[in-house]
């Protein structure tokens, strides 16, 4: 694999498991009621955390979960909990209104005081599983191994993938208050709802998949890997 098939593969793989844009409409929800420069610090906010954890990923990788004796498929079944949970705020329509409660209790302050507290609420689990999952973190991984190949040029193309990403979701989540505007209160409630229907069946394969690479012949293998061939 030569350095620039490299770079295409990483992000366009890294790029879909994000999935910045699909997230948008969620981004949206999250952010109801604050101000749009207040919206685009938070997803400044969002792109920086993305940026730092992925890179730091990037370079630690296997081995911290080594240190913590944490396979992928736990964490994997554990990312797939987390969605869960998120799933089902989301159809109850709990998702915005808790963490705008957390907002609200959190006092006025300055714009960036705000984002900050907002951005706070949202870490978990917008930020992380929902944005840096199991799937975007071992793809890192095994990408940042790739990497070696290549050296010092090599590393530098891996983080400059990951700071292309990174950047392209803070433009993504900047277009939320455009968003918004088109699907309207209601709208956005219905796409919210039904966006969490997905990541509840999205958090089930993660826990089918965690399950199926820690035990032998306990799940099925065309449950645990889908429309695979």
């Amino acid at each position: 694999m030569i350095p620039e098939i490299f770079a295409v593969n990483f992000f366009i793989a890294l790029f879909a498991l994000i999935d910045p844009v699909g997230n948008v409409p969620l981004f949206a929800a999250a952010t109801r009621g604050v101000k749009n420069s207040t919206a685009r610090l938070i997803a400044v906010f969002v792109a920086l955390f993305v940026l730092g954890f992925l890179i730091f990923f990037f370079f630690t990788g296997l081995s911290l979960l080594a240190f913590f004796g944490i396979s992928l498929p736990a964490f994997r079944i554990a990312g797939g909990i987390l969605l869960l949970l998120l799933g089902l705020d989301m159809t109850r329509n709990d998702f915005s209104e808790s963490i705008a409660a957390g907002e609200d209790e959190a006092g006025e302050g300055g714009r960036a005081a705000q984002a900050r507290r907002r951005f706070e609420s949202m870490i978990v689990p917008f930020a992380m599983p929902l944005l840096i999952g199991p799937g975007a973190i071992s793809t890192v991984i095994i990408y940042a191994s790739e990497a070696r190949d290549y050296g010092l040029a090599g590393t530098l193309t891996g983080v400059g993938v990951i700071a292309l990403v990174a950047l392209l979701t803070m433009l993504s989540f900047w277009a939320s208050p455009l968003i918004s505007r088109l699907l309207g209160r209601i709208g956005l409630s219905i796409v919210v709802r039904v966006l969490g229907l997905i990541l509840c069946a999205m958090a089930v394969q993660f826990i089918l998949s965690g399950i199926a690479d820690s035990t032998s012949g306990l799940i099925l293998e065309e449950a645990s890997k889908p429309y695979q061939s």
